[in-house]
This record gives structure tokens, C-alpha cells and sequence, in this order.
């Protein structure tokens, strides 16, 4: 909201250390694209006022709100779309995490989703009808909403497979143990791998994934939502291959299962429709199983 009074922007809402600095960065970024907020008092509400705020990606909403009460975009043109996206000083648009996701949601909303240009392929995936826009700056969605530079929509994209990937046809021998795999891979089995160092636990564990069957259409939509969140679709694209993760045994229960002060996902999410390999378990939960006994004074 523009009003009179102290000249400033203030931004409520309960938000967060990088939600309250979205308010340099926007004004930066508007004055980079030739614009100026009003000598006016400019207040940001974020709703639900009671729900805390945290993340960047409130950034371009922001931006866009403002741009829609200073005139240079219109204000109805906005209220059918969903904005996610972090500026930078520059008036460009940096990626931010959860596009896919993002997407989605909109897509059930009957919306549509303004996001950054390196989010877009992944965006597309959401669906053929959702309309996906992908800018790389203020100015672009400005003349784009003007008529005088029309966004093309972005074009759903695929990792290209790394050259080099483990695959189960490099072992020599193991032949009872190649035999446990490929049992495990065609019925979705656990497997727990059992021998001195130096046997090949590690290694088949590697390969696994080159035996899995190929993802179907949903099956790659929940991982890489998942990835998505995580930050970890590099440019936007998807990629077709099973994860496999491998943890260190060190790693605490918070990377494993997620969470946290700000909750992120854990490896077992990560390797959601893929393998995750648990090296040294035997270990872990041996001296897990010592810690609660210790703490129990029973050890």
C-alpha cells in the first residue's frame, strides 16, 4: 500500500532476516529499471500476518506489487499468477528453490507462475496448460505485460546423462551377489550387504540404479519435486535417472531424514524412487543402540 505519510517501506507480516533485506533489494532493483518509489509510505503486508515468513522468494512478488501501484505494470494483469523469485541489485532475476512445486500448486489453482528464467524449464513440467512466465529482469515482465516484449513460454528440459556412470555390466565375477541385485532391482527389495572390506559392497551398491527400471511420468514428477525443494535441479532441468545417495556414516539424523530449523530434505527423501545406501549400518546402530543405553544409565 502507497499512502502518505513517513517517507520509507516498511514490509510486515512476521518476516524473516531475508525477507525484511528483500526491501534493499527491491529498491535497488526498481531503481536499476528506472523507476523510483513514491516520497510516500510504502507498506508490505505479507498474509497471513500470524504465519512467519522466511526465504527470498517473496523478492518478485514484491517487486511486482510495487510496479503494479506505481502504474508500470497492471495491477489486473498480476491477480491470475502465482510470483515466486530473488532479485538481484541489478534489476535481474535470480533462481530460488521449490519451482516445480511451486508450479504445481499453481497449476491446481487455476494459475499461472512468474518465475525466473532458470526456474522455467522446470516450471514447464507442471503441466501443458499452465501458463508459465520466466523473465530474466523487471524490465522484461514490465514490456511484456505492455505487449511490447512477448515472453515465449519456456520448454520443459531434460539433464543430459552424465557420460562415465557406474553400470552393473563393468563387474567381472560376483556372480551371486550380481544375481542379488537383480532380484532386489525387479521386485523393489531391500538388501543388506554383508562381507569383509574390499569385498564389492560399495561398488555393486553403485550400480544398482543402472539395473532400475526407467521412472514413470509420476514417478519422476515426485523426485524431482523433491530435488526442487532441495535446490538441486541445476538450470531448471529434470533429471530421468534413479538417485542414489550415500551418506556418510557419520551423518547426522537431521541430514538423513530432514528437518531442522528451517526444515530442508534429508538424504532418505532425496533418494525418494531411487537407492539409498546406507554404508557401515551395522556400525551406526551398534553405536546408537550404546548412546541410549549410555544415556539410560542401563551401559
Amino acid at each position: 500500500m502507497v499512502a502518505p505519510g513517513k517517507i520509507g517501506m516498511q514490509i510486515v507480516g512476521l518476516p524473516d532476516k531475508a525477507v525484511a533485506e528483500s526491501r534493499e533489494r527491491v529498491q535497488a532493483a526498481l531503481h536499476a529499471t528506472g523507476l523510483a518509489l513514491p516520497p510516500k509510505r510504502v507498506t508490505v503486508n505479507l498474509a497471513p500476518a500470524d504465519l512467519p515468513k522466511e526465504g527470498s522468494h517473496f523478492d518478485l512478488a514484491i517487486a511486482l506489487a510495487l510496479m503494479a501501484a506505481l502504474g508500470a505494470v497492471p495491477a489486473d494483469a498480476l491477480t491470475g499468477y502465482v510470483v515466486i523469485g530473488e532479485l538481484n541489485l541489478d534489476g535481474t532475476i535470480a533462481a530460488v528453490a521449490g519451482a516445480l512445486p511451486a508450479a504445481m500448486a499453481a497449476n491446481a489453482m487455476d494459475k499461472g507462475l512468474i518465475c525466473p528464467a532458470d526456474c522455467g524449464p522446470e516450471a514447464a513440467w507442471a503441466g501443458a496448460d499452465i501458463d508459465v512466465l520466466a523473465p530474466k529482469s523487471l524490465i522484461a515482465i514490465a514490456n511484456h505485460f505492455k505487449g511490447t516484449q512477448v515472453l515465449s513460454r519456456p520448454v520443459p528440459a531434460v539433464r543430459t546423462p552424465a557420460h562415465g556412470l557406474p553400470d552393473l555390466c563393468e563387474i567381472k565375477g560376483q556372480e551371486s551377489a550380481k544375481r542379488a541385485l537383480e532380484v532386489a532391482a525387479a521386485g523393489g527389495h531391500n538388501l543388506l550387504m554383508a562381507g569383509p572390506p574390499g569385498a564389492g559392497k560399495s561398488m555393486l551398491a553403485a550400480r544398482l540404479p543402472s539395473i532400475l527400471p526407467p521412472l514413470l511420468p509420476q514417478e519422476l514428477l515426485d523426485m524431482s519435486m523433491v530435488h526442487s525443494i532441495a535446490g538441486k535441479l541445476a538450470g531448471g532441468r529434470l533429471s530421468d535417472r534413479r538417485p542414489f545417495r550415500a551418506p556418510h556414516h557419520s551423518a547426522s539424523m537431521a541430514s538423513l531424514v530432514g528437518g531442522g530449523i528451517k526444515a530442508r530434505p534429508g538424504e532418505a527423501s532425496l533418494a525418494h524412487h531411487g537407492v539409498l545406501f546406507l554404508d557401515e549400518i551395522a556400525g551406526v546402530l551398534a553405536a546408537g543402540a550404546r548412546c541410549a543405553a549410555t544415556a539410560a544409565g542401563k551401559w
